[in-house]
């Protein structure tokens, strides 16, 4: 924890809401020190600009507010969606993927600025200060950590509001109250959390979800569409090639027409607590199924297999914040020598939630009609080679079941 007086400028990771502007603040006031802001453009979907604008009547002389998506998509979206990352076999680490790009940015503006210090609006219950920690020490050792909801005295949202009111920090009338949940968003998913949703048990309200309409309310009429791969990424839809952002949110729109993306999970936060999360990643769910579906025409059996099998343990690094580490780039060099001949195209029918996939089509396919075919195989495969093969698999069941009759057992 840095020290009043020790801090001389910090960059601040600030969206230009209630929270981080009342951190802008309370920055300003505790350490006395000149603050830089950084926003991020992940494809929230949110007007960036009265962010600006914020900062500016705070005070501000350095302000950044940069475009991620592309590097977002291409450089971190993409290699996670290489290795099929699911956390605990249901979450696509939407939020968890975002925040080493903004700590890695955090980190570049602050030697830019001469910045000694970095600053987050993350809570000390949640798994983000972790994972934009580990990457601010990651990339600076000597790095300055401000995490002001583990350091200032506030102990309720009336005393933030207070603080703002005093300091003519505008507070918007739906701030007032208790939030009914916390929100975070970017081009690959939005997640809710907390107030309405503590109840694990009781359905989440209409208005939570802001990704997707309805499976009950999507056309009664399909939708097919087909994504074409090279190297394990998404490169075309529907035969036209887009950049990684244009391509995800191409399909972030047909996800969220037919009611595609929705998961409510509780998960095992890294901190140690469970939670329950809405999360809607329309794009992202089509994609891993086109991914998993081109794989299986792709990959061979057992590279496949050992795929799968580390698949958990890259998710793990990625949702506690493990980005920047060697078992993680370890892991990353396996999954994309993997993906080398992952080219092709599947085809998909997307139906009132539900991803379908209906073909798929490949020039490295490992696919063999003559193998497979229940018709004259030609000699391709002869029959009589499984009675060898099964019984050298059975020698050790057999020898295992003799002992067992020896032993009356």
């Amino acid at each position: 924890m840095a020290k009043s007086g020790d801090v001389k400028k910090v960059v601040l990771a600030y969206s230009g809401g209630l929270d981080t502007s009342i951190i802008l603040k309370w920055l300003q006031e505790t350490y006395g020190c000149e603050v830089v802001t950084f926003t991020a453009d992940l494809g929230q979907g949110e007007e960036l600009e009265p962010a600006r604008a914020k900062a500016e009547m705070a005070g501000i002389k350095e302000i950044f507010i940069d475009d991620l998506r592309e590097e977002f998509v291409a450089d971190y979206v993409f290699p996670m969606f290489r290795a099929n990352a699911l956390y605990e076999g249901v979450y696509l680490l939407g939020t968890s993927i975002a925040r080493p790009l903004i700590a890695k940015r955090q980190i570049e503006i602050a030697r830019m600025t001469g910045a000694d210090a970095v600053s987050h609006g993350a809570t000390g219950k949640g798994n983000d200060q972790v994972r934009f920690e580990l990457g601010y020490y990651a990339l600076e050792p000597g790095i300055k950590v401000i995490s002001p909801w583990r350091e200032w005295e506030f102990k309720s949202r009336t005393d933030l509001i207070e603080f703002a009111e005093k300091h003519q920090i505008p507070v918007p009338k739906d701030k007032r109250g208790e939030a009914p949940f916390s929100v975070d968003a970017n081009l690959l998913h939005s997640s809710s959390e907390g107030k309405v949703l503590e109840d694990p048990f009781s359905e989440p309200p209409a208005y939570v979800f802001q990704r997707t309409i309805a499976p009950e309310e999507a056309p009664d009429t399909p939708t097919y569409i087909e994504i074409e791969f090279v190297k394990g990424d998404a490169i075309a839809l529907n035969g036209k090639k887009m950049s990684p952002a244009e391509l995800l949110a191409a399909l972030n729109d047909l996800g969220r027409d037919n009611g595609i993306g929705r998961v409510d999970l509780v998960e095992n936060r890294f901190v140690g607590m469970k939670s329950r999360g809405i999360y809607e990643t329309p794009g992202g769910t089509i994609l891993l199924a086109a991914h998993r579906a081109i794989e299986s025409l792709t990959l061979d059996r057992e590279a496949m297999h050992l795929k799968d099998s580390l698949m958990p343990r890259y998710a793990e690094l990625v949702y506690y914040g493990f980005w920047f580490t060697p078992e993680r780039e370890m892991l990353q060099a396996l999954v994309d020598r993997s993906q080398e001949s992952v080219e092709g195209v599947v085809r998909l029918k997307l139906y009132k939630g539900n991803v379908i996939v209906v073909g798929r089509k490949s020039p490295m396919s490992l696919y063999s009609d003559e193998l497979v075919t229940f018709e004259d195989d030609r000699g391709a495969y002869d029959q009589k080679d499984a009675e060898g093969f099964i019984r050298l698999n059975a020698l050790r069941l057999r020898t295992l079941g003799m002992r067992k009759m020896r032993m009356g057992r």
